[in-house]
């Protein structure tokens, strides 16, 4: 179905482009936007082909330049927690999909942009990609998972530098921080992210989706939790035709061919 700031383009292999498109704004995210993509979300959680989606945003110049600032100036201590609140519940459903998410940051991702891209799986950015989480400067925090998601990914040290300050980290200190896992020319980027997606698709789409809820449920517990977590997934996956379809294929050094039973 259309949407007033979303584009969702599928392709006939099992990647799936999602496409934040208010780029007057900078793609900024307005209460239009958040609801174009929850709704947008609804749509994608239904599709059984889909195997990897791609978020990205339109133009050359930005991801997700962040919120709308006209709207955070008339919040109140309540209506900002609500508005935090629907902000985390939408990135944790984009989190929380069965399916590989990867970011292709194509420029500024600043504020709930880098939140986004932390709510993604895997992150490719441009050459030209800029991120940060500047809410200090404008006498906020981070509130769509971005003191939480942040640290996670590159240690609590590293992460306080980076929210204490504000400061905007360009794409090669991104990478070299573990903010972002690849770094390409921009006009490389959806290329790039399309030869990953093709790499994570050939595998057993069972086993990617079971090693998703292990390192993701193993992230909200224990240790101990976790293992069991891994144990009882890695049990599953060996009952599986893919199991058996994988194994044999290693042995007669052929290509797999995978049916997602």
């Amino acid at each position: 179905m259309p949407y007033d700031h979303v584009k969702l383009e599928r392709t006939d292999w099992g990647l799936a482009w999602l496409t934040i498109s208010r780029p007057q704004a900078l793609n900024a995210l307005n209460r239009q936007v958040l609801a174009d993509l929850d709704a947008a979300l609804d749509e994608i959680a239904t599709d059984p082909y889909l195997g990897v989606l791609a978020v990205t945003g339109d133009g050359e110049k930005a991801f997700v330049a962040g919120a709308d600032i006209g709207e955070i100036k008339e919040l109140d201590a309540l209506s900002g927690r609500d508005f935090a609140r629907r902000g985390q519940a939408l990135y944790d459903r984009l989190a929380d999909l069965p399916v590989p998410v990867i970011a292709a940051v194509n420029g500024y991702a600043l504020g709930g942009g880098t939140e986004l891209a932390l709510a993604c799986h895997l992150r490719v950015a441009s050459e030209k990609a800029v991120l940060g989480l500047p809410e200090v400067t404008l006498g906020v925090i981070p509130g769509y998972g971005g003191t939480q998601r942040l640290p996670r990914l590159i240690g609590p040290g590293r992460a306080l530098e980076l929210i204490l300050t504000g400061r905007q980290v360009k794409a090669p200190e991104a990478l070299a921080l573990g903010l972002v896992n690849r770094m390409v020319p921009p006009e490389e980027l959806r290329q790039a992210v399309e030869d990953l997606a093709r790499t994570i698709l050939a595998r057993g789409p069972l086993a990617v989706r079971a090693a998703l809820e292990a390192v993701r449920g193993g992230m909200q517990c224990s240790l101990a939790e976790g293992l069991r977590l891994e144990a009882q997934l890695f049990g599953l996956l060996c009952a599986s035709e893919d199991m058996a379809e994988g194994t044999a294929a290693f042995l007669e050094k052929r290509k797999a061919d995978f049916k997602g039973r």
